[in-house]
């Protein structure tokens, strides 16, 4: 991958860093904000969840300041352009979208598969069996949008593309996904298999942010893979049984196939997303 769509801009190494500094630092304070609205709106009043309003708002603000809205107007365009929030053309959205959604499946089955292999802390959800069904869904989709909208913006918005315009694109991908991967740590332990997991799963949206040049299609598959996790695949985590205390039974051997074929597909699916990105340049 050694192609630019928006023309390239001197960015110091001190940049870098104090960009990377702001990505990890306003990531984990999204997320920490929403978890304080969370447990607020469940204890006070969990049928009503004024905690989606009020962090819709907030990340409304965040998107427009980042995106170059607001004071100092000095650093407006430097915003706008380190966010790139740019439309991509129809092609590139859907197989950009195929790229995604066959590497979730392949991540599923790669998760489900890891879980087997190896005992690993996992993630902690709240027990929503007593709460409103509404209210879980949208408590869900606005967990899964908030992270997603605030990784893509800060680290393959801000962070990475700044890193593209200094270093190859995969050298950018893979500094990238090497400094996020502490935050996925600190709430999900410093084992193997969740880094391993998460370097996959930061490969593939900063390589979907890369060829698209845009976010935009990372943060629609990123708060899709996070809603099916947070709904169908985390809350079973704690009754896998490990192989090594049952053996391997025929759902193993199922999603060791599934993410090997899906994986296959979604390499496929990135190879057409690269050709069609590369004739938009070239036309371009």
């Amino acid at each position: 991958m050694n192609k630019e769509y928006s023309p390239k801009f001197d960015v110091r190494i001190s940049t870098l860093i104090g960009l990377g500094i702001f990505a990890l630092l306003l990531t984990v304070l999204t997320g920490g904000v929403w978890t304080v609205l969370l447990i607020a709106n469940l204890a006070t009043s969990p049928a009503v969840p004024w905690a989606v309003i009020v962090m819709a708002i907030l990340l409304w603000l965040m998107w427009q300041y980042l995106d170059g809205k607001g004071w100092p107007d000095s650093t407006s365009e430097a915003r706008h352009r380190y966010l790139r929030a740019r439309p991509v053309s129809r092609p590139a959205f859907m197989w950009s979208m195929a790229a995604g959604m066959f590497s979730i499946i392949a991540l599923t089955g790669l998760w489900i598969v890891l879980f087997q292999l190896v005992k690993v802390p996992g993630n902690a959800l709240p027990d929503f069996s007593k709460y409103p069904f509404l209210l879980v869904t949208l408590v869900l989709f606005m967990a899964s949008l908030a992270a997603s909208i605030a990784e893509e913006a800060c680290f393959r918005g801000y962070f990475q593309s700044a890193l593209e315009a200094r270093f190859s694109g995969f050298t950018a991908i893979l500094i990238t996904t090497l400094v996020i991967s502490p935050g996925h740590s600190f709430t999900q332990g410093f084992v193997w298999p969740t880094m391993m997991f998460y370097f996959f799963v930061d490969a593939v949206f900063g390589t979907l942010a890369y060829l698209c040049d845009s976010i935009l299609p990372g943060i629609v598959i990123h708060t899709i893979g996070l809603f099916i996790f947070f709904a169908g695949i985390w809350p079973f985590d704690a009754s896998r049984r490990l192989i090594s205390e049952g053996g391997a039974d025929v759902w193993f051997w199922l999603h060791i196939v599934q993410t090997v074929i899906f994986a296959i597909l979604a390499f496929l699916a990135f190879r057409q997303l690269a050709r069609i990105t590369n004739l938009h340049r070239d036309k371009t």
